[in-house]
């Protein structure tokens, strides 16, 4: 039975990685080219466009995100470089972990993995939320791995009310409770909807959004410990704060944490996108694009490598 179910799952998997290529194919200038490495007995999977001899710069999306939430700044990075744009354990069309739950650990070493595997030196990271703190930790622990920061209104650990918490957590149960019972199916001519839908759509897919979004909940402790052990390193940090989405005194303090990041490093720029949700990059992809565009500048690299 094990190795049928496996069977099974790799075949759905198949399936999903189909969607999300041809969805994000839609959405960027040159088309895009799957990715995959096998890592503890499972895939993990990517998409990527664009080339150049400047670092890779690897998308990191938010908390139960796939890839497919980066296909409003994929034509803003077009002629770039090479973009890689990922799914962790679990989500969108990467095969899931054996273990019950994600830990820190595990997903900061599946980025380190895949930066290690593009084979093409340090890399830009791109995080929004969730994925701007697996980013930090990556390049707090292997800053060797980093050559760039770019975080998207980025998760603190010091900034999740309990009620936001609540809130998020009750939302995205009925939220996956309605995928499970009434599956969508894809939408003839809207391959991102359709894709979005298989994304979600397994068992396993939406036990990796809770579990995730429990991680971040608990990871608090840890995330406080990590920050304090180790600074960030000398590269450069672009920090973008959203401005809607919540009440005025707690987008006040979600902003202050943020601007915070970029004050512990020298030369770091923090902005603050008027009239932009949490998805800054779906609200003002311009300015994401902007912010990605002066990090992995070659001549900022060089000059920060050779400090």
């Amino acid at each position: 039975m094990g190795n049928k179910g496996n069977s099974r799952t790799g075949r759905a998997l198949g399936g999903v990685r189909e969607l999300i290529a041809e969805a994000l194919a839609e959405h960027t200038p040159g088309g895009v080219r799957p990715g995959e490495l096998h890592r503890d007995g499972r895939a993990l999977r990517w998409v990527e466009s664009g080339s150049g001899d400047g670092p890779p710069i690897v998308l990191v999306a938010g908390c139960g995100d796939s890839s497919l939430s980066w296909a409003p700044l994929l034509p803003e990075l077009a002629g770039l470089g090479r973009i890689v744009a990922y799914d962790r354990a679990g989500l969108g069309a990467s095969a899931p972990a054996r273990a019950p739950r994600p830990t820190l650990d595990t997903q900061v070493e599946d980025l380190a993995v895949l930066v290690r595997h593009l084979d093409a030196g340090p890399a830009v990271l791109v995080g929004h939320s969730w994925g701007g703190q697996l980013a930090q930790l990556l390049a707090r622990q292997r800053p060797e791995l980093v050559a760039g920061l770019v975080l998207v209104d980025p998760a603190h650990e010091e900034f999740r009310p309990r009620a936001i918490a609540l809130a998020e957590a009750v939302l995205l149960r009925l939220s996956l409770l309605r995928t499970a019972l009434a599956p969508a199916a894809p939408v003839p001519g809207d391959a991102l909807a359709g894709a979005e839908a298989a994304a979600v759509a397994r068992p396993y897919q939406r036990r990796a959004v809770l579990a995730e979004h429990r991680l971040s909940a608990l990871a608090v402790p840890a995330l406080r410990r990590r920050r304090a052990a180790a600074p960030l390193p000398e590269v450069p940090v672009s920090v973008l704060s959203a401005t809607e989405g919540l009440p005025r005194a707690l987008r006040a303090r979600f902003t202050a944490a943020q601007a915070r990041i970029a004050a512990g490093v020298a030369g770091a720029v923090h902005t603050v996108v008027p009239g932009a949700g949490h998805y800054i990059h779906a609200d003002r992809p311009h300015v994401v694009a902007a912010a990605v565009r002066e990090v992995s500048a070659p001549t900022r690299i060089a000059r920060n490598a050779g400090h």
